[in-house]
């Protein structure tokens, strides 16, 4: 088998933990890919992979090798494409992976000016909250809002998304304003429950560069953000959330602004992809126009006055 093909599966069978998972990433019998990791351990002396029945790791020497192998593989790729760029005319399926309301509030909209534009690129987008695994579902990239933890995908940095502190009239005409952090023993929030972990997240605010956190009173708990701006809407409490993801509320006078100064701190948004996919045509140009359609969601409404209530 090609060298370039062993380090290939090597790399897949690592991203997947799994001989039969990478096997069906790739179209390959199981038997096909433990033979090629096996002639490649041969070649290069070393064991490569820790092999028990529920998971696949890597040695040390594996670790090290993983690394050298994304980079071979990124410059072989890179060199196959040199000449190919400008010439050819971006087509095919992408398969990506995006967080719901941004998929449905600000991308979906946007798709027919790209499809407009590539009229040869198809889009297969799902839009979920869930964690998925790019390898394994296919992907080509992820759209993922706040902190990563998986350091073996590229990223593309969007930008930082910022959120905001809001609440309905009716919730304010009951219970006050908050002007600060001290007025917030005196309020209700509708709490957000993580879906994967089930943990609360606190009120958080920045002041004087640090981040601060209460746990407030709450009598509601969700976990999915439809039903966390659905319970704000009814007054069930304040929330804080994306500007974006309320930007017509605020504009429609049905929610509003508070404790404008002790905002939470943003969340980094990233655009996410296995290795050196973004090294096609039809990802590279879905990648820049995403970028810039996403950069509508790093913008707080500019409201009048009567419609934001802040310090």
């Amino acid at each position: 088998m090609d060298r370039i093909d062993l380090f290939r599966i090597f790399v897949r069978v690592v991203d997947c933990t799994s001989f039969t998972r990478a096997a069906n990433t790739l179209g390959l019998p199981r038997s096909s890919v433990s033979a090629a990791i096996q002639e490649l351990e041969a070649r290069i002396g070393a064991r490569l992979l820790h092999r028990t029945t529920r998971q696949v790791s890597t040695t040390q020497d594996g670790a090290a090798f993983y690394e050298r192998c994304l980079r071979v593989i990124a410059d072989v790729e890179e060199t196959e494409n040199l000449f190919r760029q400008t010439s050819i005319k971006p087509s095919g399926n992408l398969k990506i992976d995006v967080p719901g309301r941004i998929g449905r509030l600000i991308i979906a909209p946007a798709l027919p000016e790209f499809l407009a534009l590539y009229p040869d690129i198809d889009i297969d987008i799902g839009m979920t909250d869930r964690a998925v695994n790019l390898v394994e579902d296919g992907l080509d990239c992820v759209l993922r809002v706040g902190p990563l933890h998986d350091s073996s995908l590229v990223t593309r940095s969007i930008g930082s998304l910022p959120l905001i502190n809001v609440a309905s009239p009716s919730y304010l005409a009951m219970h006050g304003t908050p002007l600060s952090p001290g007025d917030l023993g005196g309020h209700l929030a509708v709490n957000y429950a993580s879906p994967s972990s089930g943990r609360v997240h606190p009120w958080e605010w920045l002041e004087e560069g640090e981040v601060r956190t209460l746990l407030i009173s709450s009598r509601v708990t969700v976990n999915s953000a439809e039903a966390y701006i659905a319970c704000c809407l009814a007054g069930l409490g304040m929330i804080q959330i994306p500007a974006y993801d309320v930007k017509a509320h605020l504009v429609a006078g049905e929610l509003v602004e508070v404790m404008r100064d002790y905002r939470a701190a943003p969340m980094p948004m990233t655009l996410l992809y296995p290795h050196r996919r973004h090294l096609s045509r039809k990802f590279q140009v879905f990648a820049d126009w995403l970028t810039g359609v996403l950069k509508v969601c790093l913008l707080v409404p500019d409201l009048s006055t009567e419609n934001i209530v802040s310090r």
